[in-house]
């Protein structure tokens, strides 16, 4: 009645507050709403309230720690004949009355059994369990944390260690209040489950897209945001508690059947708990990035236009380019699968290592590795993807848009600046993906780089009625030595499927180039010759006086390569030096290990093309997302 009668005196005054707070907002706000609380004082009115509740059942608590024992300890004296006799009572009373009583078969020490009282401490025990559960259930989710439901627990714990000290209490009622506490510790931990994966969908709602320092993210090599360690955060703060109320079960779980079948059941929830709490953020963080996909007005041509935001985007170090944000979410999933779930689970299997074998624990980790490496894989298509176009672009730019007619080509005197400035492109991709996922700095160039090689074989099949119906041999040979020199400063990033598409490229450009020399060697004057007088009038009169074959093609595009290729990786070393600069040297090609270490010309030129080669028409490939 007393915790009931504080209980209404509580709510009778935050209703009272709850009034005076809308009132002074409408004066200050000159509003007709008085109806609205305030969220600050609904959240300090809960902790009040839940204040009170633990307060019940600390008192409820040391109501039975403080009568029981001594009550128990008094019947047994009783029943143990401590008190049968009197110094206050005459022999001859006590005899008569023991006659008596002995006459009718009662014992004269009590009017009850030993039995009868172990009952009715029984009852008094299932009493206050009932009262601990309905006020327990009645603590709000919103202050789990704090320590009214942990210093609950711990009251009944103390109550269970009383219990246990010799002739405090009947065994059945020691063992019930055991039970009452592993029954309201598993609530709580429940509850902490729920709180866990509900406070990560909630959090997973607020991206700021706000990064965090090298030394916050403990200088792992992923451009991370707050929103993974946010998460950390909230399973840490779970589980630690978890970890303390598990500790203190499983020291009851070998005294009891029940608990350890109990203890054993809580911890197979708690794994579960734990392993979809990171698939729920996994989930979540796809949601982000399929929510960037979405934003198509955001992503056009490869580039992002800017949208003013007067949010959060205008922080220090707030990513607003949605690209740079795909770049985040793969950054924050590959933080997830190679640090922060090894991590976190390295700390916390203990908590169910028992009541699974360790072979199995180590496939739960490989699941959830793979989960995490099968949303990377899709995020990493959307970004690769929303540069397809930027790719294409650069791609058209250089062989159709460059101002050159490749039937009727200029000798070759080294690179062309529109091959440079296609290397612009993928220098800007490198550097946009070095800063958001270095780690996946390698895969995302490899799947470019394929990709461009794919656009060039596919633009030179749809163009070939067009800029490519004729490819005389200075156009074959420059084409060969940028292609050449594209693979040299891109080696690191060539897939065995790049590899593939180049030598095709490679092969039906030597098959056109035969083609068109051969024609004009048959109809010398269908060709346009340049202006007489002109450097490239030599070379013509050389070219196209007889008929070549692919083996000359081949000898020609080598030489230029030999003559013009070093020189010309060392007057672009400045504008390719990342491509270099971050690989192994065993992985870089001769001529490139020349032009950066050395600056020495080459002994011989490699051989890319090889007099091997058969013309290959392939049909136009796809830009290949893997």
């Amino acid at each position: 009645m007393d915790h009931e009668a504080r209980m209404e005196t509580l709510y009778s005054e935050m209703k009272q507050r709850a009034l005076l707070d809308a009132k002074w907002r409408q004066i200050q706000n000159e509003t007709s709403d008085i109806d609205t609380v305030d969220v600050q004082s609904l959240v300090l009115a809960g902790e009040e309230v839940d204040a009170l509740r633990g307060k019940h059942i600390r008192r409820l608590t040391a109501v039975i720690v403080h009568h029981i024992p001594a009550f128990w300890k008094l019947a047994l004296s009783v029943f143990s004949g401590k008190f049968a006799k009197s110094s206050q009572v005459s022999m001859e009373s006590n005899l008569s009355i023991s006659k008596k009583a002995e006459d009718k078969g009662v014992d004269v020490r009590s009017t009850h059994s030993l039995d009868e009282v172990a009952g009715m401490i029984r009852s008094t025990i299932s009493a206050y369990g009932a009262k601990v559960h309905s006020t327990f259930h009645d603590l709000e989710e919103s202050n789990i944390l704090r320590s009214f439901m942990s210093d609950s627990i711990k009251e009944i714990s103390k109550a269970c260690k009383s219990f246990e000290v010799k002739e405090s209490a009947p065994p059945s009622a020691a063992l019930a209040l055991k039970s009452l506490h592993a029954d309201i510790t598993k609530i709580y931990i429940l509850r902490l489950c729920t709180w866990m994966r509900a406070t990560t969908a909630e959090m997973s709602k607020d991206e700021t897209w706000t990064l965090v320092s090298i030394l916050e993210r403990n200088k792992s090599p992923y451009t991370i945001s707050f929103l993974p360690l946010a998460f950390r955060s909230v399973v840490a703060s779970a589980m630690d508690q978890i970890n303390l109320l598990i500790q203190s079960l499983k020291s009851e779980a070998g005294k009891s059947e029940d608990i350890y079948a109990q203890v054993q059941e809580i911890q197979l929830s708690i794994r579960l708990a734990f392993f979809n709490c990171f698939l729920d953020f996994a989930g979540h963080l796809e949601h982000i990035g399929t929510d960037l996909e979405e934003n198509k007005s955001n992503l056009q041509n490869g580039y992002f236009h800017e949208v003013e935001e007067k949010s959060s985007s205008s922080l220090p170090g707030t990513v607003v380019n949605s690209h740079q944000k795909l770049l985040i979410v793969l950054s924050n999933i590959g933080y997830c699968k190679d640090e922060l779930s090894h991590e976190l689970f390295k700390k916390y299997k203990c908590i169910w290592l028992q009541s699974r074998e360790s072979v199995e624990d180590d496939i739960d980790i490989q699941d959830l590795v793979t989960s995490f490496s099968g949303l990377e894989e899709k995020v990493l298509e959307q970004y690769t993807f929303a540069k397809a176009n930027l790719i294409r672009t650069a791609a058209m730019n250089y062989l159709l848009n460059s101002g050159i007619q490749w039937g009727a080509a200029p000798s070759v005197k080294g690179v062309r600046d529109a091959a440079v400035e296609l290397l612009h492109t993928l220098v800007s991709v490198h550097a946009e993906v070095f800063a958001g996922a270095k780690p996946l700095l390698d895969k995302t160039l490899g799947i470019l780089v394929e990709g461009l090689i794919d656009t060039f074989l596919s633009l030179f099949h749809e163009n070939e009625d067009g800029d490519f119906r004729a490819l005389d041999t200075n156009g074959f040979c420059q084409l060969m030595i940028e292609l050449e020199y594209f693979e040299t400063i891109l080696n690191p990033y060539f897939t065995p499927a790049a590899r593939e598409s180049l030598k095709s490229l490679q092969g039906v450009l030597l098959e056109k180039a035969t083609e068109n020399v051969s024609e004009v060697a048959e109809n010398p004057g269908h060709q346009r010759r340049p202006t007489r007088g002109s450097e490239d009038t030599a070379s013509d009169d050389r070219q196209q006086g007889t008929s070549v074959s692919p083996d000359d093609l081949i000898a020609l595009a080598q030489q230029c390569s030999a003559e013009l290729l070093q020189d010309e990786l060392e007057r672009t070393r400045i504008n390719t030096a990342c491509f270099i600069e971050s690989t192994p040297l065993d992985t870089v090609p001769e001529s490139a290990k020349a032009f950066d270490l050395r600056g020495d010309a080459m002994d011989s030129p490699p051989q890319h093309y090889v007099q091997t080669i058969k013309p290959v028409v392939p049909p136009p490939p796809a830009f290949r997302m893997r």
